[in-house]
Formats: C-alpha cells, structure tokens, sequence
C-alpha cells in the first residue's frame, strides 16, 4: 500500500461485471478531477489467443484439461506485482493492451486477440486503477493484495455468472453454448483456488442476487435485469461506515449482518457512488498530505 502513489483495484471474473464498477469509477474520477492511470488484467495474459490454443491443447496431452485465463501459469501476475511495487514507489511502471475485436484492431492498429507494445504508465496519474481477474491474487512470489489501497470484489452469485458469460459469449463473441460451457468446466478448479480467495482480501464486495430462478443457467432465456435482483455489499472493516445514513439514502436497503448492507439490484449505481467517493476522496487527500 502507496500513500504517495495510491492503487485501486476491481477484480471479479469474466462476466461478473467488473466493467461496470470501473464505469462507476471513471465517473467518480472524473466528478473529482482524479487523474488514474489504467491496467487491465487481459493485459497481463501470459499468452495471446493463438499461443492460448496452443497452450491448452500442450497441457491437454499432459493431462492436464483445467488450464484457462484463470489459471496463475496463464497470466504473468509476478509481473504484475512488480508494476505494482514499482508504482507504489515511484508512481511509474508499464503495461500494455490486449486486443479484443475488430473495433479494438482498428483503432489499436494490432489484430484481434494480441497485444500492443508495453508503454510507460502516465507518470502524472493520481492513482493506479487495475480492473480484471487477479488483482488481488497470491502466487508463490508474490501477494497482490498487499498493494491495493482499495479492494474491491465483484461476486455474483455462480449460476448468475455463469447467465452472464453465456449470454455475452454468444451474443458479442459468436461462441456456441458448447463451447462457454466447455470453458466454465474447464476453468472451475482455478475459479476455486485462484479467482474466491482474492475475496477474503477485498475491502469491499458487490454479490448480486437474483430474485428469480437460475436453478439452470445454460437454459436461462435472459440475464435477470437490475430489478430482478438485490446486491450484498459486504464490507471487511466496517469501522466508519456510516450504515444509517447509507439505509435512509437507499430506499428498500437493510443491514442483513454487522458489516453487510442488502440494496435492491437497480440501486447499484447510486449506492458504489454515495460508497466509493467518499473513499476516493480520503486517499486522494492523503496523497496530497503526503506530498
């Protein structure tokens, strides 16, 4: 943790809807004139798509039919945490981009599913914002945990997960349903011991519930909108929290246990923004105090 070069991390897995908290925070940053600085966890893939094919089908004649983005050996995390410890030290470090689709090749210059060239990190940025898989993951050299000055987790529930990468992977990425769902089986036992941990280290975590049944996700017509669900936040140290006001704030909220607070799904925004702006206004003051 950096009181002159603060980090913030968002991590959750594929289709949990960690971009929707980085929207939030982009927002936020920009209401407050905060200057971050971007890495996106895709960007530490330790292979691009072509090499990821073949690393499968590799570990697949090894027996082993588990790895996927999730797993630690796929991903350069020690890396990871060196931009991490560097720019906690010195507010520098490098990253690069993984290119997704068409739209991403033509405005990146690079063809779908690469990398761009690594490039300096803005040394002007306020704060480093990390969104992706493995922001707060351990590995046997390093625990990135260590290095966010604010944590947070995105956790719907599985079968809720597993609506949303269905439905995203078919309708955005033209993948069939056999295909995500050889994906889902094949990543689980990383999902266990690489993706929940993180959880237990996050400050804050967001689980959308719904309220209608998801009892068999590879048959769900529909992703189960904001108002057919609600959203535990659950908070590590809830030391000042000011719980009463978040309720009277938030119509139809509860406190369902000492540190958590339950908000109808559709109240999502407004909840991360009366939440996180006061927390991202702390640690911008006390980088200035800092300084």
């Amino acid at each position: 943790m950096s009181t002159k070069h603060p980090i913030i991390v968002v991590t959750g897995s594929s289709g949990a809807g960690t971009t929707t908290v980085k929207n939030t925070f982009d927002q936020i940053f920009r209401r407050e004139g905060v200057h971050a600085a971007h890495i996106e966890g895709d960007a530490f893939h330790r292979f691009d798509r072509n090499g990821m094919k073949a690393a499968i089908a590799e570990a697949e004649v090894s027996g082993n039919h588990h790895l996927s983005h999730f797993s630690a050996e796929a991903n350069l995390l020690d890396e990871l945490g060196e931009v991490f410890r560097e720019f906690s030290e010195t507010g520098t470090g490098r990253t690069r981009l993984y290119v997704h689709d068409e739209v991403e090749s033509q405005r990146l210059g690079c063809p779908p599913g690469t990398f761009t060239e690594w490039s300096q990190l803005d040394p002007s940025a306020d704060v480093l914002f990390y969104e992706g898989l493995h922001g707060a993951a351990t590995t046997p050299k390093t625990d990135l945990s260590q290095y966010g000055d604010l944590k947070i987790g995105v956790v719907p529930v599985i079968n809720l997960e597993w609506i949303q990468k269905l439905h995203r992977d078919q309708s955005s990425r033209g993948h069939s349903e056999e295909a995500v769902t050889d994906a889902i089986l094949r990543r689980m036992p990383d999902y266990v011991r690489t993706i929940c941990p993180q959880f237990t280290k996050t400050d804050i975590n967001f689980q959308r519930v719904p309220t209608v049944d998801t009892s068999n996700p590879f048959i769900a017509r529909s992703i189960p909108s904001p108002d057919e669900s609600m959203v535990v936040i659950r908070f590590r140290n809830p030391r000042g929290i000011d719980f009463p006001y978040l309720v009277s704030m938030i119509h139809d909220s509860f406190m369902s246990r000492a540190n958590s607070i339950v908000i109808p799904g559709g109240k999502l925004d407004i909840a991360m923004q009366l939440i996180l702006t006061p927390l991202i206004q702390r640690i911008i003051e006390n980088k200035r105090r800092a300084r």
